[in-house]
């Protein structure tokens, strides 16, 4: 009778595929969702609106849908971060040459991988 029971207990839903994990608009981390309703896209109605206006700008636009489109000072932001992590990564390359200790060229790592990750969050 056990055996018949555990039987018929439904298996739990296998996690959607594709399912996006990060917030369209901000990159957010979204929470984990139930197995009920749409998939999340947005982190929340901010978000969902500030995409939204984007992608009605584009229609009007007339630039193709996947297009990124930054203001000056996002740009000297983006040039200013590139520059950063540049440097960052020759600091390695000169530590190794002088003959650093393996410690100090895992410290000088640790900086470019930081320096890349702020570098994902372009927004």
């Amino acid at each position: 009778m056990r055996e018949a029971a555990e039987l018929t207990q439904l298996e739990p839903a296998p996690a959607r595929r594709g399912a996006p994990k990060h917030c369209g608009w901000c990159g957010r981390r979204l929470p984990e969702a139930g197995n009920v309703g749409r998939r999340r896209r947005y982190c929340g109605q901010s978000c969902r609106q500030r995409a939204y206006e984007r992608r009605t700008a584009l229609q009007r636009s007339g630039l193709p849908e996947d297009a990124v489109v930054l203001s000056d000072t996002e740009i000297a932001a983006l040039q200013d971060r590139l520059f950063q992590l540049r440097c960052a990564a020759e600091d390695i390359v000169t530590a190794a040459d002088d003959g650093a200790d393996p410690r100090e060229l895992r410290t000088l790592a640790e900086e470019v991988a930081r320096a890349a990750k702020d570098l994902e969050q372009l927004r």
